[in-house]
């Protein structure tokens, strides 16, 4: 039922750019999928079987589902704001549940421990209170009044600073993290992570980047998110169990949990369970 349940979602299954380069073999939840594009330039998705799946692009990503989605792909409005950056990070396979990828991301405790001297740093190890809710209205789960104190928390600081995030989950596989922009106090960068289920335990992540940052080159935006990602990579391929457990039984959150308690609240809500772990074993 939670891989039903998750048919009709749309996922990140390739860069539009890619598109150009031919024909992009992929899979998804198990399928085998094509991204190419059709002589106008629209991207097309199908099955091995030559069956034509829905497609939408953006943010730079071509998107697709297996079922028939009920809804629009969800809008970031920061990706329409004049003066921003967009930073296509590329791809990273993780062997690991497309649920844990986005998990890890909500978490800040980690933060001094895998991503050491960048984005945290010890002493600085503790978790400020913060608000985690599910909103009902937008069917979202949000975190706010995140603060953390970060050695250098963006390729553009020249120096730490604390910092304040606020994570938004607007699909089973998909975050968006909203964090203080050092060039320009009164906005914020956006980072999201657009997570491709290949299988329960196996994903393809699409980082992607909307900034004020006109100093830095593009590869050295692109290396420095990749390099955070890598870091989480060999802490995800090593969690235990490998897919995401949701009975609260199963594992003990602490305080600094908030935002994955209520995304996986929010995941059973919803019977998103493909690439999660419903009962102890």
């Amino acid at each position: 039922m939670g891989e039903n349940a998750m048919l009709n979602e749309w996922y990140p299954v390739s860069l539009f750019s890619h598109t150009k380069k031919g024909i992009y073999k992929t899979a998804l939840m198990g399928e085998p999928i094509e991204v190419s594009a059709a002589a106008g330039g629209d991207a097309v998705v199908t099955t091995s079987a030559g069956r034509a799946l829905p497609v939408i692009v953006r943010f730079g990503h071509v998107w697709s589902s297996l079922g028939v989605p009920d809804k629009d792909l969800f809008s970031i409005p920061e990706a329409d704001q004049p003066g921003r950056r967009f930073v296509e990070v590329g791809v990273v396979r993780v062997r690991c549940s497309p649920l844990r990828a986005v998990e890890n991301f909500l978490d800040i405790a980690h933060f001094p421990f895998v991503h050491t001297d960048i984005l945290g740093a010890e002493p600085h190890t503790e978790v400020q209170n913060y608000k985690a809710e599910i909103r009902d209205v937008e069917d979202e789960v949000w975190a706010t009044q995140v603060k953390f104190y970060q050695p250098q928390a963006a390729k553009s600081a020249s120096g730490g600073i604390t910092t304040e995030y606020m994570y938004r989950v607007p699909a089973p596989t998909c975050s968006v993290l909203y964090k203080t922009c050092p060039p320009r106090p009164s906005e914020w960068d956006v980072i999201t992570l657009f997570v491709q289920p290949l299988a329960e335990d196996l994903c393809d992540v699409w980082p992607w980047m909307a900034l004020f940052d006109d100093e830095t080159s593009m590869t050295d935006l692109i290396h420095f998110q990749q390099t955070i990602f890598l870091q989480d990579r060999s802490i995800l391929e090593n969690q235990i169990p490998r897919l995401l457990p949701l009975d609260p039984g199963m594992e003990i959150p602490t305080r600094a949990d908030m935002t994955s308690v209520a995304y996986r609240r929010w995941l059973k809500r919803h019977n998103y369970t493909y690439g999660a772990q419903l009962v102890a074993q």
